[in-house]
């Protein structure tokens, strides 16, 4: 008998990919073989986003792309758009079933109990507190990198942000579980893993509800690296994320001595203007934002730091604008990650006056990533004429492999296909009109 066929379609963070291959496996553990997105296939699965409206609008597209290579197919939407709003999406024309967060890694029991819907589809998501345990998930099928998730949803309460109401209060794996499946991960041959969640500085957190209430911490985050430095099978970890009031002196100071932690942070900063983060409540000032930069240069110059803004918050005034301009352009970053601004149903920011129109939201977002682009540049130029390790990922295009160095700069060389997915030193040249670094392979690993 020919096994049923499932295929897969992520939108969003690298904690949706670390879910969505986990949710791949569940299907290949009984008996369905996977197959490419664009190829028909008899069940295609939806992981969505919810960050943006765009992100809304893909899915819909998606949706559409499954249904034209195989109009019989099942679609079942899952992730955080399928928790925020199930309704809406069962609606949508060819989705027979809805996930929310707390039944998603249950997939495999609603398979055999759905049936291609003639109106609406089968909706299955419950309140979002009852999404109170930690699914264990990590992606496969890289070779050369995977994203390992240790922590999920967010206590937080950012005035613009739905994850909260999309995945639940913040909880954890236990310390030996994510040292255990970072150890099986090594042992599948991938080289780097990338540390995900919602908030991983957040992280220890328990799994399960007591009483009503999450229990103490059983760790820190610090205890976590500290666990998985040490070892054998994994040879980089980066972080993905972690808040400024989060990344401590600690958690820096050990990435700058550690072999396996590379020198890259990405701290979402969404504002260098106090007046906004109060209103967006995060939980800092711009001033402690600028000490944490200053302080990774100062024990790590060669450090790559990534940065997340927002750019049209309610209440952004052009002033406002300008003063995180020039906060981020005198910082010494690396590169960043701009938002626009989009409302979002339920949140507080949606309520706030002084809307910014599209228009200057749009601009504002150009200005931002011109921006970027320079502060790439600058940051990849340092290196020029000296020599990093880089983790040789894949062959780019027809004789021409790229890779990462340890402090993430891409790199682009001529293929030596032997080298995919070792780490050996380079000799870092240009950048050029893609912002990429050409390099060229030391004799002393090409012998």
């Amino acid at each position: 008998m020919t096994p049923q066929t499932v295929a897969f379609y992520t939108l969003g963070c690298k904690l949706n990919y670390s879910e969505t291959s986990s949710i791949g496996r569940l299907f290949e553990d009984n008996g369905f073989a996977e197959v490419e997105f664009d190829h028909a296939a008899d069940i295609y699965v939806i992981n969505t986003c919810s960050v943006t409206d765009f992100a809304d609008r893909k899915c819909r597209k998606v949706v559409r792309q499954a249904m034209r290579q195989n109009p019989q197919a099942f679609v079942i939407v899952v992730g955080c758009y399928a928790q925020l709003k199930p309704q809406e999406i069962a609606e949508i024309p060819g989705v027979d079933l809805v996930l929310g967060a707390a039944e998603k890694f249950r997939i495999i029991e609603y398979v055999d109990s759905i049936s291609k819907a003639t109106g609406k589809g089968m909706v299955k998501a419950g309140e979002i507190k009852e999404a109170n345990t930690f699914t264990q998930a990590f992606s496969f099928g890289d070779r050369t990198r995977s994203f390992l998730k240790v922590q999920d949803g967010c206590d937080y309460k950012c005035s613009f942000c739905t994850i909260p109401l999309a995945r639940g209060k913040s909880r954890s794996d236990l310390v030996e579980n994510v040292v255990e499946n970072a150890r099986k991960i090594g042992e599948m041959g991938v080289k780097e893993i990338v540390l995900t969640g919602v908030n991983i500085g957040d992280f220890g957190n328990g799994t399960e509800v007591i009483e009503g209430a999450l229990p103490k911490k059983n760790a820190l985050f610090i205890d976590l690296i500290r666990e998985l430095d040490k070892l054998e099978e994994i040879q980089r970890f980066r972080i993905s994320s972690i808040e400024p009031n989060l990344v401590t002196n600690e958690i820096i100071d050990f990435v700058a001595q550690s072999d396996r932690f590379m020198p890259h942070f990405h701290i979402p900063l969404q504002s260098g203007n106090n007046k906004q983060l109060l209103q967006m409540r995060r939980r800092y000032k711009r001033e402690l934002y600028a000490d944490r930069v200053k302080y990774i240069k100062s024990v790590m110059p060669h450090c790559c730091i990534g940065v997340d803004v927002i750019v049209g918050f309610p209440g952004e005034t052009a002033e406002d604008f300008k003063e995180t301009y020039r906060f981020i352009q005198e910082m010494d970053i690396s590169y960043l990650h701009v938002f626009t601004y989009s409302e979002r149903n339920n949140t507080p920011a949606n309520e706030m006056e002084g809307v910014v129109s599209i228009e200057e939201r749009r601009n504002r977002n150009e200005q931002l990533r011109i921006l970027s682009e320079k502060k790439k540049r600058f940051f990849y130029e340092q290196f020029s004429n000296t020599q990093r390790e880089v983790l040789f990922e894949s062959e780019a295009k027809e004789g021409v492999m790229s890779g990462f160095t340890d402090n993430y700069i891409k790199i682009e060389t001529p293929l030596e296909a032997y080298l995919l997915n070792t780490i050996g030193p380079v000799t870092l040249s240009e950048v050029d009109a893609e912002g990429v670094m050409s390099a060229q392979v030391l004799e002393t690993i090409k012998n």
